[in-house]
């Protein structure tokens, strides 16, 4: 129970989400011994601030839903979240660009915002085919993120079955040895989650936490 806890980034990245959302988030993390808490640049201050002393990670969501951005605008934004206490960033690559075979823009882009804190980069599996997959996986390796991650908010991804999302996960794990793997999108069960760990997964984003974590207790 407690490995399971420990991979989950316990998400928040609403729009509508208020300060008190927020906090009840932090809180929820500090009960269950999650990873992280991640949530949108304007909360990294307060979330840095609800969880000083524990060993849980303030995560910031960077340039959602697809990485499109001016790399002067990702440099601005990952650098005022460090300055606000963010510990990890999840960085959304520009998908147009991969779409297009810019593949040394999305690479020189990547390496400068991981420069900045420990970063998760997401590749928004859901639009990329099988070989753009293999390829930005190879990328974020080069560019010295220390995990890659499948998806964020409104990738198709988050509509598929759970065996697709294994599969993208698994081209990840082989095509960015070394690295760690996160999944995402609608992972909401221990069925999901046992799925995603077999896979090879060390981080699970997800806005259900709390719900698996009380299935997980059912089961003990």
């Amino acid at each position: 129970m407690n490995k399971i806890a420990k991979a989950i980034d316990h998400t928040d990245i609403r729009k509508e989400a208020t300060a008190t959302d927020i906090k009840n988030r932090c809180d929820e993390a500090k009960k269950y011994g999650f990873h992280g808490v991640v949530v949108n640049p304007k909360f990294t201050s307060l979330v840095s601030k609800e969880l000083k002393g524990t060993d849980i990670k303030t995560v910031i969501l960077i340039d959602p839903p697809m990485g499109l951005s001016s790399h002067t605008e990702r440099v601005k934004l990952c650098r005022k979240a460090k300055k606000d206490g963010a510990d990890e960033l999840d960085i959304v690559l520009n998908i147009v660009d991969v779409k297009y075979d810019h593949y040394d823009k999305v690479l020189s882009d990547l390496k400068s915002l991981c420069a900045i804190l420990p970063t998760k980069v997401i590749i928004g599996s859901g639009f990329l085919t099988d070989d753009e997959i293999i390829k930005v996986s190879k990328i974020v390796k080069k560019a010295g993120a220390f995990c890659i991650k499948t998806a964020t908010e409104k990738d198709p991804l988050e509509h598929r079955e759970i065996n697709e999302k294994v599969h993208h996960l698994k081209l990840m794990k082989e095509n960015a040895p070394g690295l760690k793997v996160k999944a995402s999108g609608n992972i909401r069960t221990i069925s999901d989650v046992r799925k995603v760990i077999k896979a090879g997964v060390d981080f699970i984003g997800t806005s259900s936490g709390i719900q698996i974590m009380k299935e997980l207790l059912k089961k003990v």
